[in-house]
This record gives C-alpha cells, structure tokens and sequence, in this order.
C-alpha cells in the first residue's frame, strides 16, 4: 500500500493503489536466464556400461526369489528353467501368489538391453512390481 502527497491539499493522504511490478519481472527474467544455461547441463549423453557396483549389498530375505536371463536368452526361476509365458503363473506358483515379493533379478553381462525390458515388462504385466536388480561386487575405488 503506498501513499500518493499532492502539495496544497492540507491534511488529505489518498491511498496509491498502483504496484510496481518492475522488480518481479526483472527477478522472473534473470530466472529464466538462469534455467535456460542451466536446463542443458542437467541433461546426460553418455554410454555407460554397468556390470558391478561396489554399493554395500542390502540383507538378504530369508527365501529369496531369483529370476535369471542367460546369455542365450533362456529364464531361470531359482533353478527350474522357465518359458516366458509362463513367467507368471511359475512366480505365482513360488511366491504362493504374494505379489508383493521383491523379485531378484539378474542377467548375464551380454544379455541386450531390449530382452531385459521385455522380462521386466513380463513381471509387472504379472503384477509383480518389486524388483531387485542383482549385480557383483567390486572393491570400492579410493
């Protein structure tokens, strides 16, 4: 709220009922400036290849359940090799149809990327939505 004097008029304040929006627009520009240098740098195009991680494994569930995807593209489930379109029913038949299972998930180092979405698509298709991804161990590098 400002107050707007005119000389002469005695005692009578008017209320000044205009805001002054300069400094908004000018904090709202040097955002956008700042988000504009900034919005490319966030992005990543880099190829990575991720076959270990040296993270500190979590604890291991008492029964776990394993899926597996060999190098030649065949399912494992625990042991017992498995067709893909009986993914399901064999992690139904597991789980005693408890989907809320964390499904251990593992692949071979030369398995594509493509295969792994196509199995992971599987699973939540069958409901099943907790999925950990299994890799090796490496020593930590200092």
């Amino acid at each position: 709220m400002g107050l707007h004097l005119k000389e002469g008029a005695g005692d009578d304040l008017a209320e000044n009922h205009e805001i002054n929006v300069t400094p908004f627009i000018d904090v709202m520009l040097v955002l956008l400036i700042i988000f504009m240098v900034a919005a490319p740098l966030a992005t990543v195009d880099i190829k990575v290849d991720l076959p270990a991680s040296s993270a500190k494994p979590a604890p291991r569930p008492e029964k776990p359940v394993f899926l597996s995807v060999k190098a030649d593209q065949r399912l494992f489930l625990g042991d017992d090799e498995i067709k893909a379109e009986t993914l399901g029913a064999a992690l139904d038949a597991k789980t005693q149809g408890k989907k809320d299972t964390t499904i251990f998930f593992q692949a071979d180092k030369g398995v594509d990327y493509g295969d792994l979405m196509s199995v992971m698509d599987t699973l939540r298709a069958a409901g099943y939505l907790k999925v950990g991804l299994v890799g090796l161990e490496t020593a930590a590098k200092k």
